[in-house]
């Protein structure tokens, strides 16, 4: 059950900061999802499935995987799947226990993730040029409190 706020006018800008996050990150997504399709011919979901998996070279599990991106395993299972076909990633099935599989990045997957991780780093520059050292430093602060707060 809900609480009374004890200060409105802060719980109000609070609201508006939460608004502006939201619309922020649904603008850069738009951003990087357009430049994905358009120079990379792929997905922000195929990215960030390649760019976990090259950053775990041994390979994950397919529902580790699935709880480190924070989506369903049906979702995982669709993009592993597309991956495979496109030579990216392979999966194998787990010896002691048949119904798991294990995901590993191809050296394929890992030139094509490495070349799309330099150039999302370049958009995601551009895309927050305006935003002061500083700034970044003390909105990462605020966004990790925000998500580490119980």
């Amino acid at each position: 059950m809900a609480t009374e706020v004890q200060d409105e006018n802060l719980a109000r800008q609070r609201l508006r900061l939460w608004l502006q996050m939201l619309k922020a990150t649904r603008s850069v997504e738009a951003k990087l999802r357009n430049k994905l399709r358009e120079e990379y011919d792929t997905t922000l979901p195929r990215f960030d499935v390649l760019a976990v998996l090259n950053a775990n070279p041994d390979g994950m599990k397919m529902s580790d995987l699935s709880q480190h991106l924070v989506v369903s395993n049906g979702n995982v299972t669709g993009v592993v799947t597309r991956l495979v076909e496109d030579g990216l990633v392979k999966r194998t099935t787990i010896k002691e226990d048949r119904r798991a599989f294990l995901v590993q990045i191809t050296p394929a997957g890992s030139k094509f993730a490495s070349e799309i991780a330099t150039a999302h780093m370049t958009w995601v520059d551009e895309i927050m040029s305006e935003v002061a050292d500083t700034d970044a430093a003390r909105g990462i602060s605020i966004m990790l409190d925000v998500r580490l707060k119980k």
